[in-house]
């Protein structure tokens, strides 16, 4: 499995680094996670959408979710040739939250571009070779990480966190993967309820699940991605790196 970094900027684009966005491959199977503002241009760079095989949106914020509407032109009046709708996966409304977005005196036909399925806690799907299990994570509204893996034994699992404070739902995530793709939006950790991590809160989200590795994203604007690295890996001591826009990271 291979992990290629489609954008990790937060909450806004920059200069050669889209929002996030991130595309997971094995053996022929291509899924688009997280789909935030300039992924879709990052994501032809490897594959076409109409060839995708799944989306699958943590949550609703814009950073996380905008490039689906620019992606539902693409499949339905450009020069792309889906054989149908593209199965995404995301939190509960998000088709109506397109098609609010999309419509003209009328209602948009988002299914025609997207098979949408509502995630839900525990939820666990099969897309393409790969099996994505969803939980429900901390953000203050809907919102979900994924724990990615073939089905084979002996190969490597990707957790992702998505947006989220230290919870135990990410904590399950994580256990014993391979590599853990970990948010640090955070100089200091929030006061009151927390709805994003510092890095040292990722390492030792890390750390508690004996992840082989752990990489940083969504990096908040208030922090330098090296700074973040070596805040995080003091904790978690074992490999950590930064989700740079281009990476690509080997799930094994």
């Amino acid at each position: 499995m291979e992990l290629t970094v489609l954008g990790s900027a937060s909450p806004y684009p920059r200069p050669g680094n889209p929002c996030s966005g991130y595309l997971v491959r094995h053996n022929g199977t291509a899924l688009w996670m997280d789909a935030g503002p300039g992924t879709l241009a990052e994501l032809q760079r490897h594959v076409r959408p109409d060839r995708l095989d799944g989306i699958w949106i943590s949550h609703l914020h814009a950073d996380h979710v905008s490039d689906l509407l620019t992606a539902y032109y693409a499949l339905l009046y450009a020069d792309l040739e889906p054989s149908g709708p593209i199965p995404l996966y995301g939190p509960p409304g998000t088709a109506e939250r397109l098609r609010h977005f999309l419509s003209n005196q009328g209602p948009s036909p988002v299914e025609n571009a997207f098979d949408v399925h509502e995630l839900h806690d525990g939820r666990t799907d099969r897309i393409g070779g790969l099996t994505v299990h969803s939980r429900a994570v901390e953000h203050g509204f809907p919102a979900f990480g994924a724990r990615i893996g073939t089905g084979d034994a002996g190969d490597g699992v990707l957790a992702y966190s998505g947006d989220t404070g230290p919870c135990p739902a990410l904590d399950e995530l994580a256990e014993g993967a391979s590599l853990l793709l970990c948010e640090a939006d955070l100089d200091t950790p929030a006061d009151g309820e927390a709805v994003h991590l510092t890095p040292e809160q990722a390492g030792e989200s890390a750390r508690k699940a004996g992840a082989g590795r752990l990489v940083l994203t969504h990096v908040g604007p208030s922090l330098r991605p090296e700074e973040a690295v070596a805040r995080a890996q003091a904790v978690v001591g074992g490999p950590t790196a930064y989700a740079a826009p281009g990476e690509a990271f080997s799930v094994s």
